[in-house]
């Protein structure tokens, strides 16, 4: 079992219970956040000095599974070779996956909010926009769940 990093510990010093799962390839500390409790924790992320989302997006875990959002903050500031970085995971019902927006915390969150919406239907409530970014108006469903349909869909040389 791998101990807790810096800023999980920093979280459960602070009263912010979640939990550690451990760290990814690179060393990043992964933390889950209960989606009703990401905007408490972003905000004391980003009072901590984690000033920067430099990716918020999602993945499907798998066909009838959850749905992920997540957040990988760093720490940027002047002459840092290597910043503090954490990575938040929020797992949400396939079934009307609802999650607030760090819009509000950091600005950068609005169109990848917008992509993970259209690519996945995770609602980020609050977000100021929120709407196809990628795809149609009209699209029905989203493409990058694992257990999406492409109905009437046709090859691109079968076009002409």
């Amino acid at each position: 079992m791998v101990e807790a990093g810096k800023t999980s510990k920093w979280l459960t010093e602070n009263g912010f219970d979640h939990e550690f799962i451990g760290l990814d390839a690179s060393g990043v500390e992964l933390i889950k956040v209960e989606p009703e409790l990401l905007i408490p924790f972003a905000t004391a992320l980003q009072a901590y000095g984690f000033n920067c989302l430099q990716c918020q997006g999602a993945y499907d875990v798998g066909p009838g599974d959850q749905l992920v959002s997540f957040y990988h903050l760093i720490k940027v500031s002047d002459n840092v070779v290597k910043p503090d970085e954490v990575r938040l995971k929020v797992f949400l019902p396939r079934e009307d996956p609802r999650v607030p927006s760090v819009f509000w915390i950091w600005k950068g969150a609005d169109w990848q909010e917008r992509e993970s919406y259209d690519m996945y239907g995770i609602v980020y409530e609050g977000h100021p926009n929120l709407k196809r970014l990628l795809m149609p108006e009209d699209w029905v469903g989203y493409p990058l769940r694992k257990d999406y349909i492409a109905h009437d869909f046709y090859e691109l040389q079968d076009a002409y």
